[in-house]
């Protein structure tokens, strides 16, 4: 059985020929192969590490579990799709969520664990009956609006408790990060996000050092003395050790609240295999729904020990552009750096301890990236929204979900924020398009469109933040 698991050395071993890739099947020497894998958890780490913590997750599991998710993918395609799978970002506000009605972690999960099902068998139902089946479900004005409402959500956490932390450096954290992005180029772009962490890092230890520590509120609490960067976890934490484990808890809830986080994670996965294809000349258009229950697998044993969920990384997508290096043997390599990184709670101790005002100006850029991601994808389907039909459930949608408009259903259940924006939504727009005028409803471009010139290998600045 060919699991993808053997490669062929290109060339010399050492670069690709003018104007040569390195394909999937294909590999560097084995330490250009090593230090290519490091590069692309360098790649990965700032989302994917500030993801758990947004989540109130354990860091040290979420890398771990990236790795073996990563694992689970590349053996699930045979090798097709160089992909690495990271903490996904679609669910930090899903978490908020479910701790502001007072959830905790295992309630998490156990929601994580449910739509990695969900997107298991959405996976099986695309390998049955082709990526059309996901065009007719949820077209790209659909798709579009329900990724830009889950982003656009989140506005609170960042403006209610991470902002008011320490103003200050939550600003001088958001313009060095934006300029990072926009200014720095190719791969160095590509992990602004994780160069803002180590800026902000270096703000917050030099205030100490200057001004004392500040008179704020941690974590949406009352305002108390403390100091913006606190290591003292970090000398107690040890050097080798497992994460924190737990099992999952399941409320109704909390899963309705999670489940329209399929719809990003399907969008996120499609594009990815879209973009893939184009960039190694090999269309994969026949891989995209085991790519996407693979993805939901990975979600499913991640969550089932306690972790966060998983998604593909476009982060890595620019890696591989920037070097011309697809080669799956990479990936591998990156997955067993993730392992040993998850086996040491000092560093996760490190991460833990981002200080409240980093994190604030990181997720102003961050969360409003991941709302504009909906546009890129209304950008990218051409989706017309002076239609009625497109303009009406998406408009919907979005101020119930962003506003955090509730129906309640007796005293014990209510519906709101995300998960009632994104029924709206989905059925608002196929009831208006069963009464529609047949000029309303023109034919649609499916919504793997590809991906825009910045995550194409230009050796631009391109998006530092995948739609994970």
């Amino acid at each position: 059985m060919n699991l993808g698991v053997r490669w062929s050395l290109h060339g010399d071993g050492r670069t690709p020929a003018p104007g040569a890739v390195v394909r999937p099947d294909e590999r560097l020497s084995w330490p250009r192969t090593a230090g290519l894998g490091a590069q692309h958890v360098v790649a990965m780490f700032g989302a994917s590490f500030v993801a758990p913590v947004l989540m109130g997750l354990d860091p040290n599991l979420a890398i771990m579990m990236s790795g073996i998710a990563t694992m689970i993918f590349l053996l699930a395609t045979r090798g097709r799709i160089p992909s690495y799978l990271g903490c996904s970002l679609s669910f930090v506000g899903v978490a908020a969520t479910i701790r502001a009605t007072g959830g905790d972690s295992a309630t998490i999960t156990g929601a994580i664990l449910v739509v990695g099902a969900v997107l298991f068998l959405a996976g099986l139902a695309v390998r049955r009956f082709g990526a059309r089946i996901i065009h007719t479900a949820m077209p790209p004005i659909v798709t579009g609006a329900v990724v830009m409402l889950i982003g656009f959500n989140l506005a609170p956490v960042t403006a209610a408790t991470y902002w008011p932390q320490d103003q200050w450096t939550a600003l001088l954290t958001m313009l060095f990060t934006g300029l990072a992005v926009v200014c720095l180029r190719g791969f160095w772009s590509r992990v602004a996000i994780f160069l803002g962490l180590l800026f902000g890092y270096g703000v917050s230890w030099l205030l100490d050092r200057i001004l004392g520590k500040i008179h704020s509120p941690v974590g949406g609490a009352e305002a108390v003395d403390h100091w913006r960067l606190d290591l003292s976890g970090v000398g107690e934490a040890e050097w080798i050790g497992l994460p924190a484990f737990h099992a999952p808890a399941f409320e109704w809830s909390a899963i309705l609240v999670a489940l329209p986080v399929v719809i990003a994670l399907i969008a996120e996965n499609a594009g990815h295999v879209k973009a893939v294809g184009e960039m190694i000349g090999d269309p994969l258009d026949d891989k995209l729904g085991t790519a996407i229950a693979a993805d939901g697998a990975a979600s499913m044993l991640s969550s089932a020990v306690g972790g966060p969920p998983n998604t593909t990384y476009s982060e890595n997508i620019g890696v591989m552009a920037a070097t011309r290096v697809y080669s799956t043997a990479a990936y591998w390599a990156a997955a067993l750096f993730a392992l040993l990184f998850g086996l040491c709670p000092k560093f996760g101790a490190v991460v833990a301890a981002i200080p409240g005002g980093v994190l604030g100006g990181i997720t102003v850029i961050l969360y409003g990236m991941i709302g504009l991601l909906g546009a890129q994808i209304w950008i990218n389907a051409k989706v017309d929204l002076r239609n009625p039909l497109n303009l009406v459930p998406a408009a919907a949608g979005i101020i119930i979900g962003v506003g955090g408009v509730s129906l309640k259903f007796g005293e014990n259940f209510e519906l709101g924020g995300i998960a009632l924006g994104t029924i709206v939504v989905i059925t608002g727009y196929h009831v208006l398009r069963a009464f529609a005028p047949a000029h309303m409803k023109p034919q649609e471009p499916l919504l793997d469109a590809g991906t825009s010139a910045y995550d194409e290998g230009d050796g631009g600045g391109g998006q530092p933040v995948a739609s994970s």
